[in-house]
């Protein structure tokens, strides 16, 4: 018998399920199927190889093609999104596991810049002059990262 106000572990189980259930219906899964749309649409439309064109030159010296720039730029958004751009990239024949490999702490090191400069840098009162310096140390960071990765695949 439980005692009052001490919960049974079964019930601890099923709010924690509810709550991880919660999360990816309402949160993971709708961004990464956005970036599956939005890499599709770009695709079709021709924007993504433009993409790739523009970005070529940067990407290259990381060992990724240059569509490998829109994951950076959707990992600073969201890494759920970044995820899903990754898979698109990955299902279009784009990227390979090596340039996956690559991209991953990357996107991690990015990690959703913008909404936790909403939710936490905003929120303690940062000013907003040293967001652009924060959101450098990031893309610094993590093409460092993707610097190196890139050497245990060359």
């Amino acid at each position: 018998m439980a005692q009052a106000g001490k919960k049974m572990i079964t019930d601890v189980f099923v709010e924690g399920a509810r709550k991880g259930w919660n999360i990816g219906a309402m949160s993971t899964i709708p961004n990464v199927m956005m970036a599956f749309i939005i890499i599709k649409a770009l695709n079709v439309t021709g924007a993504l190889g433009a993409l790739g064109a523009l970005f070529q030159p940067l990407m290259i010296l990381v060992g990724l093609p240059g569509e490998g720039a829109a994951v950076i730029m959707s990992a600073i958004m969201s890494m759920g999104g970044a995820v899903g751009i990754v898979m698109g990239l990955f299902s279009e024949g784009i990227l390979t596991g090596e340039h996956i490999a690559i991209l991953a702490p990357a996107i991690y090191l990015c990690g959703s810049t913008i909404q936790y400069a909403g939710r936490i840098l905003g929120v303690i009162g940062t000013r907003g002059s040293l967001y652009p310096i924060m959101f450098a140390i990031c893309i610094a960071n993590s093409f460092m990262a993707m610097f190196v990765m890139n050497l245990f695949f060359v």
